[in-house]
């Protein structure tokens, strides 16, 4: 998602999604952006590799964890006519220290309606190990500040392979983010992640730009395992 305004041009999340998340302003472009990604998604499942799913990944903000969400997007699936096993919906670890009851329950209650969960940005929060077993997710998403690190630093990269290890043991699909060079890439894939994104495989695209580079083709790129385009 970006912010076209009007005098400081293109504007990326980082500048302004912390002020809707402020002002609540959040729920509402969380809503409009999901029915826009599953109304867009129709069309990519098309693409998905032979004998692989597909599946689209959505950002999911704490404060769209509200009664009556799961409800909401069983709503908006229906309408896009998209299944909900296409849709993953990412929450990052400050939903284990916020509302930590309400939240989980309303997470299970998504994955009783089809829907996966990945936890974003695994590893920089304080309290994901002792919550995890309890959380209802799928999958684990490596930070980016392990990932650039990876066959550079041997610290770094002990921690990357031991996320790897731990999403393996608590049967979870790992999926390293960031990832911007082949070197890190090869690395990953040596240690078992499973999945990839970043600027490697391609920057962010207006939907338009995307649906050409997979009609091109070109996401199917000869990779050691699967991939996905950081968005």
């Amino acid at each position: 998602m970006r912010w076209q305004h009007p005098t400081r041009g293109l504007l990326a999340p980082d500048v302004f999604i912390p002020i809707a998340e402020e002002t609540g302003v959040i729920r509402e472009i969380g809503v409009w952006v999901l029915e826009e990604a599953c109304r867009r998604a129709v069309g990519w499942q098309a693409y998905a590799r032979e004998g692989e799913p597909f599946h689209l990944s959505v950002n999911l903000s704490v404060r769209q964890l509200v009664l009556g969400w799961p409800a909401k997007v069983a709503e908006i699936l229906d309408a896009a006519g998209l299944p909900p096993a296409a849709l993953c919906l990412e929450v990052t670890e400050s939903v284990l220290m916020d509302r930590t009851a309400e939240a989980i329950g309303l997470l299970r209650a998504l994955r009783r309606a089809g829907v996966s969960l990945a936890l974003d940005d695994f590893g920089t929060g304080f309290s994901s190990l002792s919550y995890l077993t309890r959380m209802p997710v799928d999958v684990l998403k490596i930070d980016r500040t392990f990932v650039e690190q990876v066959g550079l630093d041997v610290q770094q990269s002990e921690v990357v392979r031991a996320i790897v290890r731990l999403a393996d043991a608590l049967r979870l699909q790992s999926v390293a983010e960031g990832i911007e060079t082949k070197e890190q890439w090869s690395g990953l894939v040596a240690m078992g992640c499973q999945i990839g994104q970043g600027f490697l495989f391609s920057r962010p695209l207006p939907a338009e730009e995307l649906d050409l580079l997979l009609a091109a083709g070109v996401a199917a790129l000869a990779s050691p395992g699967p991939v996905a385009s950081t968005g």
